[in-house]
């Protein structure tokens, strides 16, 4: 067999961890760096897999149009029937986060309430509904926790809205959304691969929204008094035995949106209400985390790939 595993991807650093698993396991791939080029729309694709792991922060690397690229291209794959993991759909979900909680509302998944909104003008009126509450900005093209900030009042949203410190989504759409606070300072994010529960990790949002879980972007442990000493708490923990009905709810939503590498970012409030407010399609993980718990989403990732060559030739009519 001559087909290979196509990577589409912009990030190199991203990239890294998963062409090592790929050459562990003797799996024949092909990096398909995409920010600038071409595709000759009159031509057929190679045969194989092709894995999306584009990735809606693309533009804070200076790949500002690597998004549109990877859709030109797998628009070409789909149309001649190849094997796209994560294909047209999940672009669509990772570079707007809109169409993600439209998506997981169509699939009675709870988000927190959200008003999206175009022009810095507009902001104030629009924020009206959250008065007397705390909200949150962030952007709808994001990743990285872009645009993430709290406001407890409409006079702080105008004074940051009238700064030069105002930061835009790249698409222009501002999110506005319900601040849902958690009794303790963390989210839990469920990886999933194959579109199935791989395993959850809890991660500390002590000190910010700054939530990727990749070794390019590592954050450093938080230490925390207890008792009056000082110990470590890992920004990342796998959660051993993690068991919720949202795993099943989550499955059928990914299985419906035609995405099978994903991690799904939730918090809970004091009272127990799970709202999910992430989609991940481009999804990486936390070597640290992963080698306590013994298990690993790179090379579980690396025998799904695999696993689709090895029965390429079905899909490629």
């Amino acid at each position: 067999m001559t087909e290979k595993v196509y990577v589409i991807h912009e990030n190199e650093e991203w990239t890294v961890h998963l062409f090592r698993r790929l050459d562990e396991l003797g799996v024949p791939y092909e990096d398909w760096f995409t920010n600038a080029g071409s595709v000759d729309l009159t031509t057929d694709p190679p045969q194989g897999v092709f894995y999306n792991r584009m990735s809606a922060s693309s533009h804070t690397r200076g790949h500002r149009f690597a998004p549109e690229m990877a859709e030109a291209k797998i628009a070409w794959l789909e149309r001649h029937n190849r094997r796209v993991v994560n294909g047209s759909r999940a672009l669509r979900l990772e570079v707007s986060k809109v169409n993600q909680y439209m998506a997981l509302d169509a699939a009675g998944i709870q988000t927190p309430k959200t008003v999206a909104v175009s022009g810095k003008e507009q902001l104030l009126e629009a924020a009206s509904v959250f008065e007397g509450e705390s909200f949150i900005t962030k952007h709808n093209r994001a990743g990285k926790g872009l645009g993430v900030r709290l406001f407890h009042s409409l006079e702080a949203l105008e004074e940051y809205a009238g700064s030069d410190g105002f930061d835009e989504s790249v698409d222009g759409i501002t999110l506005l959304q319900q601040y849902i606070q958690a009794p303790e300072p963390f989210i839990t994010r469920c990886e999933f691969v194959g579109g199935k529960f791989l395993y959850a990790v809890r991660v500390d949002t002590s000190e910010g929204f700054e939530l990727c879980p990749a070794d390019a972007c590592r954050l450093e442990d938080i230490s925390c008094p207890a008792d009056g000493a000082s110990e470590t708490r890992p920004k990342f923990q796998v959660i051993e035995g993690f068991d919720d009905p949202i795993i099943a709810k989550y499955e059928r939503f990914l299985k419906k949106n035609g995405i099978e590498v994903a991690g799904i970012e939730f918090i809970q409030n004091a009272g127990g209400e799970l709202f999910t407010y992430d989609v991940n399609t481009n999804t990486n993980y936390n070597a640290d985390a992963e080698g306590v718990a013994g298990t690993y989403g790179m090379l579980e990732l690396a025998k799904y790939l695999e696993r689709q060559r090895q029965t390429v030739p079905a899909f490629a009519k």
